[in-house]
């Protein structure tokens, strides 16, 4: 134990040979038994041309310690600093470049030692960055504790949201079953009246093409033999397809989809929809006369003539003279009724009532006016009562409330394995009459 600390001090005064301007890192390529080698392996010299102040290497290798090489590198030791790699140029100029001053060991200028002060300085400067780094980190800490506890608490309530929203979607599920199925009888109600009156529609509809259809033919058929030809088509111009104003017979018989003639049925089936939006028809549509407007002022009394008594031989004469005219007009009402053909009624168009759906039947309204028509407070018309998430409709008698806020929320579930929610509500009185 005594040896060990007798050598101690020896050991730390131990100082490694090396010429001058050479690291610690470099200074086995400098043995002072071998000759040298440049470290960029171009040339070989003796050991003592070392620092001779002569450049012998083109990397300026062997003049570490002096200016002789330009492109050479001067190594402070800088013992208590930080070593320092400074320009081979640099060294004996006059100026101390090294802390510890050996950069200037022949110039004739003293450098002062400022090794120590600057590690001083600089070991200040590196404590106070270790304590600003370890109060950073504390308080980072701090706030990844406080991150992850807000965490927990925004996960936590996160969680009861999406419970409470699942109660929810539960309750509302649970009374839209509800609501369907006390709104069944009236919705199939009014779907078997919609279809009543599609169906109606459909067959008034098809019933108004077949007449359209039927006197366009009548219309056509001008030598009334029960066909159409492509002569009589080539009588309405407007059924032209080629835009010049003129139905040629090629364009009448691709109408009549390559036939000469057709008779009505094929007519209706294959010709009446292709000429349909262009066909005019040659009947004048009947208008309905105009309402004649009442004389609102007092009419004037007129005092009305005094006839003259005819005489005999005029009174011979005027009988003449109608039965001569009565019996003319007779004979020519004859002869035109004859000659002219049968007028053609035009087809009367849908009436407005017919487009709009008529009333419900009394089954159906009393269905409607029973049903579960509520309010946003809840209450029904009907009399019964529900959860104020319905909102079908508002009473007349007071406007509707604002939404969402001022709601006092949905109703409590019902305990497991108590009745349901729906059997505490009052019985609707279409239920009564389902029974």
């Amino acid at each position: 134990m005594l040896l060990l600390v007798l050598l101690l001090p020896a050991c730390w005064a131990v100082e490694v040979r090396r010429p001058r301007g050479v690291s610690l890192t470099n200074h086995h390529f400098y043995d002072e038994s071998k000759p040298f080698t440049c470290l960029d392996g171009s040339v070989t010299i003796p050991f003592d041309q070392v620092n001779d102040d002569y450049c012998d290497c083109k990397d300026g290798s062997d003049e570490p310690g002096t200016a002789a090489c330009p492109n050479g590198s001067f190594h402070c030791t800088n013992t208590g600093y930080k070593p320092l790699y400074i320009s081979s140029r640099w060294v004996n100029d006059g100026v101390c470049d090294c802390c510890d001053g050996t950069d200037e060991y022949n110039s004739g200028v003293v450098c002062e030692n400022t090794c120590r002060e600057k590690g001083r300085k600089e070991r200040e400067t590196l404590q106070q960055m270790a304590e600003v780094t370890r109060e950073g980190f504390r308080l980072k800490k701090i706030l990844i504790e406080d991150w992850k506890k807000a965490r927990e608490e925004k996960q936590q309530k996160l969680t009861e949201l999406q419970t409470g929203k699942k109660s929810l979607e539960d309750q509302v599920e649970m009374l839209r079953t509800v609501k369907e199925e006390a709104e069944k009888p009236e919705k199939e109600a009014k779907d078997q009246h919609q279809k009543l009156w599609e169906e109606q529609q459909a067959a008034s509809k098809a019933q108004r093409e077949q007449e359209l259809a039927a006197g366009a033919f009548q219309e056509l058929d001008d030598n009334m033999d029960g066909v159409v030809s492509v002569a009589e088509l080539q009588t309405h111009p407007e059924l032209d397809t080629d835009g010049d104003g003129v139905l040629s017979e090629g364009e009448a018989q691709t109408l009549l989809g390559g036939d000469s003639q057709m008779d009505p049925t094929s007519f209706h089936d294959r010709v009446w929809a292709a000429i349909r939006d262009k066909y005019r028809s040659e009947v004048l549509p009947t208008t309905p006369p105009a309402p004649s407007v009442p004389d609102l002022t007092e009419p004037k009394e007129e005092q009305p003539p005094v006839p003259s008594q005819p005489t005999e031989e005029e009174e011979e004469e005027e009988e003449e003279e109608g039965e001569g005219e009565t019996e003319e007009e007779e004979e020519e009402e004859e002869e035109d009724f004859q000659e002219a053909p049968p007028p053609l009624a035009p087809p009367q168009p849908a009436s407005p009532t017919e487009d709009k759906m008529p009333p419900y039947d009394e089954q159906t309204q009393a269905l409607i006016d029973a049903g579960p028509r509520t309010s946003r407070h809840g209450t029904s018309l009907s009399g019964a009562t529900y959860p104020p998430i319905w909102t079908k409709a508002c009473p007349s008698e007071s406007p509707c409330p604002p939404t969402g806020r001022n709601r006092s929320g949905p109703p409590p579930r019902p305990a497991l394995g108590g009745s349901g929610w729906a059997e505490h509500l009052p019985r609707p009185q279409w239920a009564s009459k389902m029974d």
